[in-house]
């Protein structure tokens, strides 16, 4: 449970994370983000320093308590030190978990959900049969919110030819299909029928069936075998998290200038914010997250919707 901010109530916030990450740069990595932030990286954890209006928030990580401790004790002492000119009270929250944090609210998720355009009867129906039909894994399928904002970005973005990474029982891929136009093409890439057999017939009464080409293998071995030539304008990716740098590896090259990357689940239920998760999909997320907001060929933002959802724009 290696988390633990602080709020700092100062007049001076953006001051103290110059200062901060200056003098402790000596000690640890700093990073200046820009707009009030930055990061120190120390060999037992981290801590972002945020500034806000009349506070400066801490947010220390790491792999474990006595680590943590170790990261609040010693940022506390140098701002404390740096803190001439007025009093400051750093205290810490306890220490949490990251697959405690509540990304959406519940009181938050009702009022999305009461405010977005309705799914429709046939989508409402599919996530029925869905839940009926895979018990648990029902999970795997994205939420109404989330389908709506796939269809509006596949709108917005004029896209043509998609590729989607995971269909499930096709949830998502309806929606992508009925927003591309009438000869819009949806590669859709699975590794088994077992859900995807669910799908076939509500494409079919949506109208959309003859815009999906739905290969069943493992998808780097299907996007691996098309041309490397920027072909195509939207991409989702929702499947197995351990392969999540490699999918965005091969589609960047294979989008078209301004075609759009979505990456759900950036977010892991908030264990890509915990050093404590240190399991495969985990670090394989936390890798794809770095390298997304650090490519030159795209623009990046990552938004809390659900489980965190990335929009990557290529130049």
């Amino acid at each position: 449970m290696p988390l633990s901010t602080a709020h700092v109530a100062t007049e001076r916030p953006e001051r103290y994370v110059k200062q901060l990450l200056s003098h402790m740069g000596r000690k640890a990595a700093a990073e200046h983000t820009g707009s009030g932030r930055g990061t120190l990286t120390f060999r037992s954890g981290t801590c972002s320093l945020v500034s806000l209006q009349h506070e400066l928030v801490l947010i220390a990580a790491a792999e474990d308590l006595e680590s943590l401790y170790g990261v609040q004790d010693v940022i506390t002492r140098h701002l404390l030190r740096f803190a001439t000119q007025e009093e400051l009270s750093v205290d810490w929250t306890d220490p949490e978990s990251g697959d405690a944090l509540e990304i959406v609210p519940p009181a938050i998720d009702d009022y999305l959900r009461a405010h977005c355009t309705p799914a429709g009867e046939l989508l409402a129906e599919l996530a029925e049969t869905t839940r009926e039909a895979t018990g648990r894994a029902a999970g795997m399928q994205v939420a109404a919110d989330e389908g709506a904002l796939l269809e509006m970005l596949v709108r917005l973005s004029g896209a043509r030819r998609a590729i989607e990474i995971g269909v499930f029982t096709g949830y998502s891929s309806l929606c992508i299909a009925r927003a591309l136009p009438a000869d819009g093409y949806l590669l859709a890439c699975d590794v088994s029928t077992e859900w995807t057999d669910i799908a076939r017939p509500y494409w079919r009464r949506a109208g959309v069936e003859d815009r999906i080409d739905l290969r069943i293998g493992p998808a780097l071995d299907t996007l691996r075998a098309l041309p490397g030539e920027p072909a195509f304008d939207f991409a989702f990716v929702d499947a197995d998290k351990g392969n999540y740098p490699g999918y965005y590896e091969e589609i960047v090259p294979r989008l078209a200038p301004g075609g759009l990357l979505v990456l759900d689940n950036v977010f892991l239920g908030g264990r890509v914010l915990d050093p404590a998760f240190q399991g495969a999909d985990h670090q394989a997320m936390r890798r794809v997250n770095d390298a997304l907001a650090h490519d030159e060929r795209l623009d990046v933002v990552m938004l809390p919707v659900r489980d965190g959802v990335t929009l990557a724009r290529k130049r």
